[in-house]
């Protein structure tokens, strides 16, 4: 909790109550307030560029995957709605995550070979790089 100057007030109590209420993780635990950012793992090996976006929890088919003038958008929306019903009392919770991110990809990125698999919670896009552009394996010259 944060330390912060108070003035003197006629109902002292009251002041630190609403504090503790609006400041507890009450409102972080909410449905309808989460958001998350997946994280995400961007490495380049010999042959290609692999990027991994952690999102556990979801199915292949919530992802959108979208390349448009060299820039790789991944994005995925989950709508869900859960309701309990118990004598007269109703229960309404509505949970919305929305999660979109470009990437501008290299120009020795191969846009037409990209290939995105899902597993595990983990959404990984393999993009290869154009031939030129692949690191070449060692090569001994001989002395004539």
């Amino acid at each position: 909790m944060a330390l912060i100057k108070r003035s003197n007030t006629m109902f002292p109590i009251l002041g630190d109550l609403l504090d503790d209420f609006f400041n507890s993780d009450i409102f972080n635990d909410m449905p309808a307030v989460q958001s998350s950012i997946p994280a995400v793992n961007i490495k380049e090996t010999d042959k290609s560029y692999v990027i991994e976006l952690a999102a556990p929890g979801l199915k292949k088919d919530d992802f959108d995957i979208a390349l448009d003038n060299n820039v790789l958008t991944i994005s995925y929306q989950k709508k869900d709605e859960k309701k309990e019903e118990e004598g007269n009392y109703t229960r309404r919770e509505f949970m919305f995550t929305e999660f979109k991110r470009s990437f501008t990809l290299p120009e020795t990125a191969d846009i037409d070979k990209i290939d995105a698999k899902y597993k595990d919670g983990i959404l990984e896009i393999s993009i290869e790089k154009k031939e030129e552009a692949k690191v070449k394996p060692r090569k001994k010259i001989q002395i004539k």
